[in-house]
């Protein structure tokens, strides 16, 4: 049975720059640097799903060192697409980041050049809320609790 949430992976064309990103915009501690994965074991891992050969330069970043954590990967040998993620498009939308101060929290990106998809914040269901975009096109909910001994899900 499913015991929990580990990552949420991110593709990136650079891998290096993406972690650079994260860690000096967002904030996020490097817990994994930049690593290259090729040969056999990664071929019978992923062979179905990414043209041979088969190789990942990934990292992975968090806020601490639990399971939810962030994977950026770069798949340097399979031609990538870049585009603006939209969230009515069917499968993974956004990724859900929380914090104590919105208002604070989105000056100091938007200082960082961060592009916020919506204007000011909202509040909805016990969240105030803003929308952003990272340089690749990952869509996240940036969220401050009005309840913060509660879930964000919980708020109501």
């Amino acid at each position: 049975m499913i015991s929990g949430i580990a990552h949420s992976a991110i593709c990136v064309p650079d891998v290096d720059a993406a972690v650079q990103w994260y860690a000096d915009v967002l904030g996020f501690r490097v817990l994994s640097p930049p690593y290259r994965m090729e040969g056999e074991e990664i071929e019978r891992d992923m062979g179905e799903l990414v043209p041979s050969p088969v190789v990942i330069k990934a990292a992975i970043v968090g806020l601490d060192e639990g399971d939810r954590v962030l994977e950026l990967v770069e798949y340097p040998t399979a031609p990538g697409e870049t585009g603006d993620a939209s969230i009515t498009t069917h499968g993974l939308t956004h990724v859900g980041l929380a914090c104590d101060d919105i208002d604070a929290t989105r000056a100091r990106l938007e200082e960082r050049g961060v592009e916020f998809l919506t204007t000011g914040t909202a509040k909805v269901a016990g969240l105030r809320t803003a929308w952003f975009r990272d340089p690749w096109g990952a869509v996240f909910i940036l969220m401050e609790k009005g309840k913060p001994d509660r879930p964000y899900w919980h708020q109501y």
